[in-house]
């Protein structure tokens, strides 16, 4: 997807999330728990919101995002002394191997063309025993409301490349070297599949 439509809907992304706002303060009570005492990257952060509201949480985070738009705004606001924002782009991640305790990528997975090429991308930078938070828009399509939003969505140039139900995204991920330790569907316009992996026994990651 061209970066340039994410940096024309970064000043609006947020007002545009708050009617899933219950769902999110889910999330924001939840991960804490996992990154505590952690090194943290979230890859997509988009304007902040995930980072922000979980960072106090971390030993240290970085937040990343491929449009200086959304960073931009991210960086607006008052944040914790331990969280940075980075331009970067998931798929070449400007960090070294093993560097984090704690990937988060959050509603991204689904838009990018090929999301196999983070998914390794990730590998190689999260700790041999690292944990990868992975929430997810799912059911697409699974009622009136997500349609429209759906729709609403597709017109102003932001598709779905992916539209994964709960028990495929799962799936998704565990072909894809990840073992699914939690799971929970959240409901929101579009449904959101909050998950929680660790690396598979036999995963075959590096295999291109």
């Amino acid at each position: 997807m061209n970066k340039k439509i994410w940096d024309l809907y970064a000043p609006i992304y947020e007002r545009a999330m708050r009617s899933d706002s219950k769902v999110y303060k889910i999330m924001y009570k939840r991960i804490p728990k996992v990154i505590e005492g952690k090194d943290v990257l979230e890859i997509a952060t988009g304007p902040g919101l995930l980072a922000k509201h979980v960072a106090y949480a971390a030993n240290k985070m970085i937040a990343t995002d491929y449009s200086e738009g959304m960073i931009t705004e991210a960086r607006k606001g008052d944040c914790p002394d331990n969280l940075t924002f980075e331009v970067a782009d998931a798929i070449n991640l400007p960090f070294d191997d093993k560097s984090f305790d704690v990937v988060l990528i959050a509603n991204a997975l689904h838009v990018m063309p090929n999301p196999e090429k983070a998914l390794r991308e990730i590998d190689r930078v999260l700790k041999d025993k690292g944990i990868l938070i992975a929430p997810n828009f799912v059911n697409h399509k699974g009622g009136f409301i997500s349609s429209i939003w759906s729709s609403i969505l597709k017109i102003t140039g932001i598709s779905f490349e992916h539209q994964w139900e709960t028990e495929e995204y799962k799936e998704f991920l565990e072909k894809n070297g990840w073992k699914v330790r939690n799971c929970k569907e959240l409901q929101a316009r579009i449904p959101i599949a909050y998950v929680e992996c660790v690396r598979s026994v036999n995963s075959n990651f590096l295999v291109q």
